[in-house]
């Protein structure tokens, strides 16, 4: 059974990933509309029949669209959101109430694990950002020849606490938020009050969080575990892909670790990553592009 996962868009435009385990897509979260998300599935080879489930981490609106729960409706899609959410999210969406009428909306709860199918199950973790509760996940499973995968997705959360290294502890892939940089955050002219915010403890991990995030995963994980790091939701105002790249890589050297460094970029889709892969992977820095998508700055998010 193969398993791959897929970043379509990450950043404060548009936010979403697909999850392939052996043919069954789950998509974490839905930030851009339908006739954006749909050539970014056909570049990967893949249709709207691939996705089975979906996972909203929050309802800020870079992080789910209308026209995507309209096209769930119309699919027969399941839709995972925290009940804390779910009024929200029919208020603002009248397909959201006809899913949720058809059966197609369920519950989860931090620390409860989801069976989606025979082949994912996950935990949801509850993380806390702009005052709201958002949620990473842990994603798992046995590939064909008994062996564990894991992913682990945490982004939109302004710290970390050690609960959330052990919760990513030996995944594959660990995708987890590189949103800025502290010196061209205080730089950047904004209002006080955004850098205020971005910079607390309810906002978005600096590079340097999101490296020591790293390091305590690699701290909790069996040596040569952990292959792939995901950089997600850089800010394109207050952040670059070298300086979140040279961040992780000196968590790297310290560990003498070697994986594959994937920086995504809010106007390209990318990476594609094939999880599980019994080859080593090799320590480097890259950014990967399959298609464009360009999109105005929300009001939640970070550029």
């Amino acid at each position: 059974m193969s398993i791959h996962f897929h970043v379509l868009a990450s950043g404060s435009s548009g936010n979403a990933c697909l999850l392939d385990a052996g043919g069954f897509g789950v998509l974490i979260d839905c930030g851009l509309a339908a006739r954006h998300l749909e050539p970014r599935l056909r570049a990967l080879g893949l249709t709207w029949e691939r996705i089975q489930a979906v996972l909203l981490t929050h309802e800020h609106s870079d992080h789910w669209k209308s026209s995507m729960v309209r096209q769930f409706a119309k699919l027969g899609v399941t839709v995972y959101c925290h009940p804390d959410h779910a009024d929200a999210f029919a208020g603002m969406c009248r397909s959201f109430t006809t899913l949720r009428e058809s059966g197609l909306v369920r519950h989860y709860e931090p620390g409860r694990r989801l069976e989606l199918h025979a082949a994912c199950t996950c935990v949801p973790i509850a993380l806390d950002h702009d005052g709201l509760q958002t949620h990473g996940f842990r994603l798992e499973g046995v590939a064909r020849r008994g062996e564990p995968w894991g992913v682990g997705y945490a982004a939109d959360l302004g710290c970390w606490q050690p609960k959330l290294a052990q919760h990513f502890a030996d995944v594959d892939v660990l995708a987890v938020e590189f949103n800025h940089d502290v010196a061209m955050q205080l730089a950047s002219g904004r209002s006080p009050y955004l850098i205020r915010r971005v910079l607390g403890d309810h906002g978005h991990l600096s590079n340097e969080q999101g490296a020591a995030l790293l390091a305590e995963v690699l701290r909790r994980s069996s040596p040569g575990r952990v292959k792939h790091l995901v950089q997600l939701h850089l800010s394109r105002d207050c952040n670059t892909a070298k300086l979140a790249q040279r961040a992780a890589d000196r968590v790297l050297r310290e560990h003498d670790a070697e994986l594959a460094v994937h920086t995504t970029q809010q106007g390209r889709a990318g990476p594609s990553i094939a999880v599980g892969s019994r080859s080593a992977a090799k320590r480097r820095a890259r950014t990967e592009a399959l298609a464009t998508f360009v999109q105005p700055m929300l009001p939640f998010g970070d550029r």
